[in-house]
């Protein structure tokens, strides 16, 4: 709620309160001009279209997306793209993780995979008021496209040639791809990729939760960037 009054990307135009130790957010709905209603913490649970409101709801414009030409177009592009991940939370945390990243933009295809719906956006914890986000027909083509902007595509996948942590490109313009649970990368995006690269793993399990690959891979790409800026 916070990250929403203060990025205004899009337009809130009510704020329902019904918790106390609010007034910060009370203030920040004044300042954007935003109505404010004071209702019961009843009401608030019954409005609320995601587990633990915490209090306070809003109504507001959808997301705005971003076209993906655009997004490639900057001369520092670091995307992250989801190959048809269907876990709301998931797609959440990697937004978050992403954006706290220095990510300059999230990529999600717009069939057979999670939307952004408010339960996304609670997981996210305020990361898409701030995180562009581009919508596409198909993760593939979105390669395809990112390939002749000569922006690379990293697909992590566990039986990539190369290492994550020793990822030469991560200073370049980079597009990093992450699968779907427990399947991984669709076939095409895996063949469209420029680079397939692969955590390396030392213990008795095989692979990791797309929320924490992508923590890793996003944290590894912004090393790499500082120590070259450096």
């Amino acid at each position: 709620m916070r990250e929403l009054l203060k990025a205004r990307r899009r337009r809130a135009r009510t704020v329902w309160i019904g918790g106390r130790d609010l007034d910060d957010i009370a203030d920040l709905a004044r300042e954007a001009g935003v109505k404010i209603e004071r209702v019961p913490p009843e009401e608030i649970d019954r409005r609320a279209r995601s587990e633990s409101p915490q209090g306070v709801i809003a109504v507001a414009d959808a997301l705005p997306e971003v076209d993906l030409d655009r997004l490639l177009a900057d001369p520092d592009a670091f995307l992250v793209a989801l190959d048809g991940v269907t876990d709301p939370q998931n797609l959440g945390a990697v937004a978050r993780t992403a954006e706290s990243a220095g990510a300059t933009g999230l990529v999600v295809p717009r069939h057979r995979a999670a939307r952004i719906t408010p339960t996304v956006t609670k997981a996210a914890a305020g990361a898409l008021e701030h995180l562009p986000v581009a919508a596409v027909p198909g993760v593939p083509a979105a390669l395809e496209r990112a390939r002749r902007a000569d922006v690379w595509t990293v697909g992590l996948d566990a039986d990539g040639d190369s290492d994550l942590f020793e990822l030469s490109v991560a200073d370049q313009p980079v597009m990093l791809v992450l699968g779907a649970e427990g399947t991984g990368l669709s076939r095409l995006a895996r063949q469209r990729c420029d680079v397939l690269a692969r955590i390396p793993m030392r213990g008795a399990i095989e692979s990791l939760n797309v929320a924490a690959a992508a923590a890793l891979a996003c944290y590894e790409v912004t090393r790499r960037r500082v120590a070259a800026d450096g």
